[in-house]
Formats: structure tokens, sequence, C-alpha cells
């Protein structure tokens, strides 16, 4: 089969592999038929190198039609519609009871690379698909055929009908989203501001004016991104157009600040100088500019959710403001069956989520390469990207 295949720093192909086989009687084989790239898919391709082998297949986001199932997947059968989770999940250990899929104890990398990736000694999540040999090496999904670990567990059913696109980002975009909302906890007509219009921001915006937030504020700096959230009811603020986010936001909301803040950028954040040479030097693995944004413009006794993927210690981080501020914080990798049940109905009824105005490109796989390379840079719109095997 065709596969999206890491070969280093900013180099993927697309390779001809081996097709996946059942290996275990909780496997599945997916035929797939879109499979989308992630934002966190660019830290593979330009950052995290360390952590990745030549011949990983990339992708986290698929969906297609299942081809064979294993003795023990009883839920999905041959033919069946399906989304595949990022995070693969048991479904029945200590922390899938507690619907903490992202930390399923049965599918954790328990080798020497992901305990030492690890500053506190506690290794990492779940497996992912598609994502380095500190989260289990499975993989992924940016391929003509997916073996789908779990499979009694994971996949998702979905009804036939509308296009893919209505179903795919339910792999991650939409329940990361959704999370990172929950995590939110905006009050009542409360006000929310989202650092980062990529696709989990986008879809933050339209979450929390969906649940009832009176304004939403979305920050970026990219027009088309700016223009889609504008289109869905958000109040924008290009920060290369104005001198302090932090002000502009202050002044919108009688010097108090929002309510609530999401960082939706992670550490692909641009930054100073200063934070770039120390990035550079492995003394802060990440920038955190638009972190300390975000923690600025938060009002006292308000909640900061992060859902921008960070691997590293940030430096001078202000927990003290924090602490007198009486913020609570909350973050982490998206329990995508916790939200599954909440979502659906959005998608089988009239669409408020506006999944049809998310992706800005269509192309066929072996059109990867390029695709990621627009994506890294933003040229030509790029907001998302789905390949079609």
């Amino acid at each position: 089969m065709k596969a999206v295949v890491w070969h280093g720093k900013e180099d993927v192909r697309v390779d001809s592999v081996s097709d996946p086989k059942i290996q275990e009687p909780t496997d599945a084989i997916v035929r797939i038929t879109s499979t989308a790239i992630c934002g966190s898919d660019l830290h593979l391709y330009s950052k995290l190198s360390p952590i990745m082998r030549a011949g990983d297949i990339l992708g986290h986001e698929p969906m297609g039609i299942v081809e064979e199932v294993g003795g023990e997947v009883q839920h999905i059968k041959s033919g069946d519609r399906v989304v595949v989770p990022f995070n693969i999940s048991c479904g029945h250990c200590y922390f899938c009871d507690l619907q903490l899929y992202s930390q399923c104890e049965n599918t954790r990398d328990q080798g020497k690379l992901a305990q030492a990736a690890s500053i506190l000694g506690r290794g990492k999540g779940a497996s992912l698909f598609g994502y380095t040999h500190v989260y289990g090496a499975v993989p992924g999904g940016q391929a003509e055929y997916l073996r789908v670990p779990q499979a009694h567990f994971g996949p998702i059913k979905v009804p036939e009908g509308p296009p893919d696109e209505r179903f795919l980002y339910l792999s991650d975009v939409l329940p990361t989203a959704w999370q990172a909302v929950a995590y939110a906890d905006v009050p009542e007509s409360g006000t929310l501001a989202v650092w980062g219009l990529g696709p989990i921001g986008q879809m933050c915006t339209r979450i929390a004016l969906q649940q009832g937030a009176s304004r939403v504020f979305g920050i970026d700096d990219i027009p088309e991104r700016l223009a889609m959230a504008s289109r869905h009811g958000v109040q924008t603020i290009d920060f290369s157009a104005v001198d302090s986010v932090r002000d502009v936001i202050l002044d919108l909301t009688d010097g108090r600040g929002v309510d609530s803040v999401i960082d939706a950028v992670g550490m692909e954040a641009g930054g100073s100088f200063v934070g770039s040479i120390l990035q550079a030097t492995k003394i802060q693995l990440d920038r955190a500019r638009a972190l300390r944004e975000a923690m600025s413009a938060i009002r006292r006794g308000g909640t900061l959710s992060i859902s921008g993927v960070y691997v590293g210690p940030i430096q001078a981080f202000p927990l003290g403001d924090l602490f007198d501020m009486q913020i609570q914080i909350r973050m982490g990798q998206a329990n995508v069956r916790r939200w599954v049940d909440d979502i659906m109905p959005l998608l089988t009824d009239e669409d408020p989520l506006g999944t049809g105005d998310l992706k800005t490109h269509e192309m066929p796989l072996n059109e990867a390469p390029r695709a990621y390379d627009i994506f890294q840079k933003k040229r030509d719109g790029t907001i998302k990207v789905v390949l079609k095997p």
C-alpha cells in the first residue's frame, strides 16, 4: 500500500509499504477514505526528530471502511463506516473507567525512551497513531489501510450519507476543541478568548458560541484564519496589528479580562529573539509567547484551558501571579471517546458547528509532501488539509 512516511526533518515521502494485517483478536483493518494533517503533525515534521525514526508512518486523523475485524471485535463489522480516534484506548482499565482515555494503562508505552522523555519521570500517556517512539510507535493513518489496535472499543461507527468531512474531525479536532471548551468552564453568557485560529481554535470558538458564550475573541495574524473565524461570529484580533492583545481585551472587558482563555497554539507559537535562542539551545524547549499573553488576559478567578501541545519546561513561568489572581488551569490530550456522545447529535442534524467550513485543501495522498510544506509555511490560505488515499 501507499503511506506517508517520515524520513527526516522536513522530509516526508509517499512510499510503498507492507499492507497491515490482523495481529491481535482486538484488531481491525480499515481502508482509509479520508485522513487529515494535524497541526501537531507539524511538530514531527520539523521539531521532534529525536523521537522519530526513518520509516515511521504518519497521521492520526483517519476514517474509512472496515475491511476485517479480529475475533473479539463485536461493535463494528466489515463494511461499516468508522472514524478512528487518535488515542488508542482499551476502554476497561482504571483510567478508561474514569473516561481518561488519553491515559489508558494498557496502551501506554513502557519503554525506556518514553520514561526518559518525562521530566517528572512518569512516562507518557496512551499510545497514539503515527506519533513518535514515546507514544507507542504505532503506524499512522495517512495511508491506504490502517491496522487499528483495541478496535473492540476505539472506532466510532458513523452513518452513511453525509461527506466524510462531516465526521472526520471526530478523530481529533472536534473532541480536542470540545474538551478545551469544557475545561475552560465559560460561565453562562460569559466571555472567552482563544489564542490560535488553526483548526482546533476555529472549532473552540464555534463550540463556545453554540454553548452560549456571549462574546468570543479569536487571536491570530493569518488573514484567512481571521476571516474564517469572523464568518462564524467571532470577534477577531490581529495580534500583528496591535501593540498589546492584552490591552485590547482589557479595554473590551471593563478592564477585568475575559472569564476564560484557551491556548490552542502550543509550542508552535512565535516569540522573541531571546525565546528563539533559548529554544534552539534547548535551555527552553518550547516558545511561550501565546501562553504568556493568554494568561495576562484572564480576569481574576478565571480559567486557563490549554489544548496546544507543549513538550518541555517553560522558563519564568508566572506561578506567583497565577496564584495571586486565583487562576484555574486545565489541560491535556483529548479523551476522544468521552465527548463523542455529546458531539454526534450536532453532526447528524443541521451541522451547527459548520464542519463544512474548515477544510481549505483536499489533495490525493501522493501530494502529502506538498501539503506538509504549504501547511507548515501557512501558504495558500492553508488551514486544514484532507488527504484522499
